[in-house]
């Protein structure tokens, strides 16, 4: 449904009411302050005032939407000349920032048009790749780039579908996953004929195809160098790549490829996201109501919604970055061809499955640091000279792939004219494919690449800090390798003049960041906020308004390496963290030690498999004490047999037992005898690791991936009568939408629950949609409200910020 303006939303009730009451007319202004705090009743019987005079300003949204009962109806509604929006496209007018009405015919036929040239325009402009079989050859006059051909299509589908439309053609080739394919033809009249009958088409779901010439990017043999812009027709070469003819005109550069709102002040960007936030969040609202079973009573959040602009909760504000540029402290260099056919490490300018798989260097990208654009252009001279071929993404061949730079800081204030000061530390981690390359061969390139990085390094005035160089083997299609791709070579600066040397013995190539005065350990694979002075603001909000205390138990859902429970140790009596990557359990568990942390459990697994189990063992009542003997031995059988499965460092559980108490163990140790108890408890290093302590007051803080939390985790979260407090930390507020429909949602009665058995067309639903549907099947239990939200800007100069939203219950 199309976003209606706040000032809408009050009168468009009126107008559905006010169908058998042709005297009441609504003001043209705003309603004011003391109306919208007014009960709803008492708000119809306020007097209208009359018409602005033409001598009066209007307010800057009169009849600039459509009357919602002209909507619905197509008729004039009972206000008459005194309603404020529009009945019929020729009385509606531009908004202030020249946009329209989305439910207007004009808006629709702009956002068609918009759609159709959308595709076209980005996809295949800036392709530098192809997919040429071994010995074949192409004229650039017989090449034809098809674009927004549908990307399930494989080059079978591509071939059968041209065969269909009678196109002649010599050879066909288009990758799943993308929307451009690529056809060559034996003569001109072929090509001019296969324009005349694609151009234009649609196929698919309304895709309309678009026909490009494809200009070959010729190469050397020995990959060294890109030849001039202008290519030689006769000196054509296997590894040729090939790229739209108009491109060059309509690439974008890496810095609105990667930072698109660096053109605006930070201020601007803050306010941007801002109200890009709120219309979000009104989506909540208006999917919980939709949600809402029938004949129950909407909640009170719902009701109140109105009087703050359809928020289901007040947005507080956005807390900006400490630090605005050069702020990330891990950067993914991409490993490609420019427009130029330049071997370059930097940023893809679009996305792959529209055909864009040309990358720029990041000089401009404001996010970046020196140090991480420097190492980037050093990697990128080596790559000039190198014997060994990067990787062709649509071929998915090649050997050199990507450049992580991690950087770790000193403790410390930071000074936001020269961070990079602050940076002491520095990780490289190079991703290679070794699928099918001579191994001696690969070994001497890569002790080549060490001895260049150390000499880039020294040679920069002040020399540029360089800890680590760590060789990652990727033999899969994405460069997003899994966290347990191996690491084929180490390579460490051991200190003084002797550069990177290769690591022989076992030491885990690792550099270290501090948050709020905690020192954190990072292994090249492992999560870490990439805006560390933002990070320490966002827990600390999350912390605040957990209103956490001694007597408090926090789970740290999806916890990574353990940096919010970890900061927020100190303020609670028990961190029970949760997550499925085991390097990060280990990091998480290494971090703890380091710092002298005692009170959190760091438990390996995936949240909707564990938090059930966890819940029971840790919020479940203790069991009346049993006189009978058989019962206390069994006791006694758990106790012992629950020790057994308990790894503790000074408080800290193994990542090798990091499952670490047997959960039905954990339940005979519930209905333990007080000696049993005080056994238990003297046999353990800490107390606070006893599960059976009961805590006054349970939280629940989630920071979940960009899918959000699984369902099952969802369910056991609102079913948890204990849990009181929830504090959703969310980077992107789509999912955190669709989780709090369901968590937010009145349980239905078991009458509806039984009737909700229609599963058809779940795939076509939106993430919203598939919540609501979801949330019909919820057992009873008493939902969580909104209570309020707040944003802290992560990624400045970018569209994405993390939102924290409280709920409570």
């Amino acid at each position: 449904m199309a976003e209606i303006p706040p000032t809408e939303t009050l009168t468009s009730v009126e107008h559905q009411d006010s169908t058998d009451q042709p005297n009441p007319s609504v003001s043209p202004l705003p309603p004011s302050a003391e109306e919208i705090n007014l009960p709803e009743k008492r708000k119809r019987e306020v007097e209208p005032e009359p018409e602005p005079s033409a001598d009066k300003a209007k307010h800057p949204l009169w009849k600039t939407s459509l009357c919602s009962y002209f909507r619905r109806s197509g008729e004039l509604c009972s206000h008459g000349e005194t309603c404020r929006y529009a009945h019929g496209e020729d009385e509606l007018r531009p908004r202030p920032d020249n946009t329209w009405d989305p439910t207007s015919e004009r808006a629709k036929k702009m956002a068609k048009t918009n759609d159709q040239d959308k595709a076209p325009e980005e996809g295949g402009i800036m392709m530098t790749e192809a997919l040429e079989e071994d010995g074949e050859e192409s004229s650039s006059g017989l090449s034809k780039c098809i674009v927004n051909l549908p990307m399930k299509w494989s080059s079978d589908n591509f071939r059968l579908f041209l065969n269909d439309q009678g196109i002649v053609f010599k050879s066909a080739k288009k990758k799943k996953g993308m929307i451009v394919g690529f056809v060559t033809f034996e003569s001109e009249e072929q090509s001019k004929t296969a324009v005349e009958k694609l151009d234009g088409q649609t196929v698919g779901n309304n895709r309309t195809l678009k026909v490009s010439d494809v200009i070959q990017r010729p190469f050397e043999n020995n990959n060294k160098a890109a030849l001039p812009e202008k290519p030689s027709p006769d000196n054509d070469d296997e590894n040729d790549s090939v790229l739209p003819s108009d491109s060059a005109s309509k690439a974008r550069s890496a810095r609105d490829a990667v930072t698109p709102l660096a053109h605006m002040s930070y201020s601007d960007q803050l306010e941007h996201k801002k109200n890009s936030l709120a219309q979000i969040l009104k989506r909540l609202t208006r999917n919980a109501r939709k949600a809402c079973p029938n004949g129950i009573s909407l909640p009170e959040w719902i009701l109140k919604a109105r009087e703050i602009g359809g928020l289901p909760c007040k947005l507080e504000g956005i807390i900006e970055s400490p630090l605005v540029n050069g702020y990330r402290n891990k950067c993914e260099f991409s490993v490609g061809n420019s427009l130029q056919g330049k071997h370059t490490v930097g940023f893809l300018l679009g996305n792959f499955r529209e055909g864009v798989t040309a990358v720029e260097e990041p000089v401009n990208c404001p996010n970046v640091s020196r140090i991480a654009c420097k190492y980037a252009a050093i990697f990128q001279e080596f790559l000039q000279q190198s014997c060994l071929p990067i990787w062709n993404r649509l071929n998915n061949s090649g050997f050199w792939r990507q450049l992580t730079v991690r950087e770790g800081r000193k403790p410390g204030q930071i000074d936001a004219d020269n961070s990079e000061a602050s940076i002491s530390e520095v990780m490289l981690m190079v991703q290679v494919c070794t699928l099918g390359s001579d191994e001696g061969q690969v070994k001497e390139e890569l002790h080549r690449l060490a001895q260049t990085f150390s000499a880039g390094s020294t040679a920069e005035s002040p020399p540029l800090p360089l800890t680590t160089l760590v060789i990652q083997d990727h033999t899969g299609i994405s460069n997003a390798a899994p966290s347990d791709a191996p690491l084929r070579y180490n390579f460490l600066h051991r200190g003084g003049d002797s550069g990177l040397e290769i690591a022989d013995d076992v030491v885990e190539p690792r550099i270290h960041d501090h948050i709020s005065n905690l020192r954190f350990s990072i292994s090249p694979s492992a999560f870490f906020q990439v805006n560390t002075l933002a990070a320490e603001r966002l827990y600390s909000l999350a912390g605040d308004w957990a209103d956490l205390g001694p007597d408090t138990l926090l789970f740290d859902v999806c916890c990574g390496t353990g940096t919010i429970g970890l900061t927020l140790a100190h303020r609670v009596g028990m961190v029970v963290g949760i997550e499925m990557n085991a390097s990060a359990v280990s990091d998480a568990e290494r971090n703890a030690e380091a710092n002298g942390i005692k009170n959190c459990r760091f438990v390996c697994g995936k949240a909707e498999d564990v938090i059930g189990s966890l819940m029971k063992e840790y919020l479940s009542l203790p069991e009346k004490k049993d006189e009978n003997r058989e019962t206390s031995e069994n006791n006694e059988s758990g106790v012992n047999s629950a020790k057994e499965n308990i790894n503790s460092v000074d408080g800290v559980v193994g990542a090798e037992n990091s499952t670490v108490v047997n959960h039905e163990n954990g339940h005979a140790m519930s209905g333990c005898s007080e000696d049993e108890a005080k056994l238990e408890k003297d046999s353990t290093s800490q107390s606070s690791s006893n599960p059976m302590r009961q805590y006054k007051n349970v939280v629940a803080i989630v920071d979940p991936p960009r899918v959000g939390l699984h369902p099952t985790v969802i369910k056991v979260l609102r079913t948890q009568s204990r849990l009181r407090r929830l504090v959703y930390i969310s980077c992107n507020p789509d999912s955190l939408v669709a989780n709090a429909i369901e968590l937010c949602t009145p349980s239905p009665d078991k009458s509806e629950k039984g009737n909700n058995k229609n599963n058809r067309g779940w795939r076509n639903m939106s993430a919203a949609g598939l919540a609501r549907h979801r949330s019909k099947s919820m057992p009873e239990s008493e939902p969580f409200k909104p209570m309020k939200a707040m944003a802290v800007d992560l990624f400045p100069h970018t569209p994405h910020c993390e939102l924290v939203m409280l709920l409570e219950r």
